[in-house]
């Protein structure tokens, strides 16, 4: 939690320092895929930058894999996520905004350090703000580390728990957490960091490609949750619900088509990279479909 908070106070000094060297005219400035009327190249642009917007709030949906560590999860989970998603539309337009209005936005478009290269331009290069801000960007890419570690570590709990993957990954600690599927997860992670300067896709580091990969497994979840919502609402109209989506059906069918619309994006600039995700879904749904087999035969044998 404090790391969390130090990232998001370190967004919002962010912010503060560089809003007086903001200007609406360099914002919007070549607003239009380096251009400054529309046409064919910024459809094409915003298209493309969907995957790096999903990216914003990817993994959110994580806070669900804490619901059987939470007191109250039917009250606080809802509200988790709903205060999780208005922090990071608010600090999302922020950052995007104040970073693309003190300069020209075109030379951070293609660096790995867009926020102090922004900061640089307003406070220049010996500022105390803009070491401050390098500093605390750090326990921003910890909170991250956390949130990443929470959501992979309960979900290879909960697959090996359900006979999906090895059932040692479903052991608990003395402090009751999932520590093999910490460690299991961490293995991966290493392995893949270790890789990303020799394995090439697509033109895209391994790392890269994952996190396209990862985008894709969350859009295509988001896709299925959706439509289970209908199928549910209508097949199980009585079933009790601990959440209400908003809206229903308008907002769900909004959400449904605005996932559809960015899976043919996703699969459109990244082919090579959807090919493999589709393989390895097969893959996983191969795996599955044996492992139910598996648990099946026993119970029919001892009949």
């Amino acid at each position: 939690l404090i790391v969390t908070l130090l990232a998001v106070i370190e967004l919002l000094v962010f912010m503060g320092v560089v809003a007086p060297g903001f200007s609406v005219a360099r914002f919007a400035a070549n607003g239009w895929a380096g251009n400054d009327a529309f046409g064919p190249a910024a459809i094409s642009g915003i298209f493309a930058a969907i995957p790096f917007a999903i990216w914003f709030f990817l993994a959110i949906e994580g806070a669900a894999m804490a619901a059987e560590e939470a007191k109250n999860p039917k009250r606080t989970i809802p509200r988790a996520y709903i205060a999780g998603i208005l922090t990071l539309v608010v600090l999302a337009l922020g950052v995007m905004v104040f970073a693309g209005g003190v300069g020209d936005w075109r030379q951070l478009s293609n660096i790995n350090d867009p926020l102090p290269q922004a900061m640089k331009a307003v406070v220049g290069n010996s500022s105390t703000w803009l070491h401050m801000l390098v500093w605390i960007g750090l326990f921003g890419l910890v909170a991250s580390f956390h949130g990443i570690i929470l959501g992979y570590s309960r979900q290879f709990f909960a697959l090996a728990r359900a006979g999906f993957l090895p059932h040692g990954l479903a052991k608990l600690s003395r402090f009751r957490t999932p520590h093999r599927a910490i460690l299991a997860g961490g293995v991966i992670g290493i392995a893949a960091i270790c890789s990303d300067s020799v394995v090439k896709i697509q033109g895209m580091s391994l790392t890269a490609a994952m996190i396209t990969m990862s985008v894709f497994g969350a859009i295509v979840m988001y896709v299925m949750s959706m439509l289970s919502l209908f199928k549910l609402r209508r097949s199980e109209p009585g079933l009790e619900r601990s959440f209400r989506a908003p809206g229903y059906p308008l907002v769900p069918a909004i959400a449904l088509l605005l996932a559809v619309v960015c899976l043919v994006a996703m699969v459109w600039f990244n082919p090579i990279v959807a090919l493999i995700f589709v393989g390895l879904l097969l893959f996983g749904a191969l795996c599955c479909v044996l492992s139910l087999r598996s648990q099946a035969s026993p119970v029919a044998g001892s009949r």
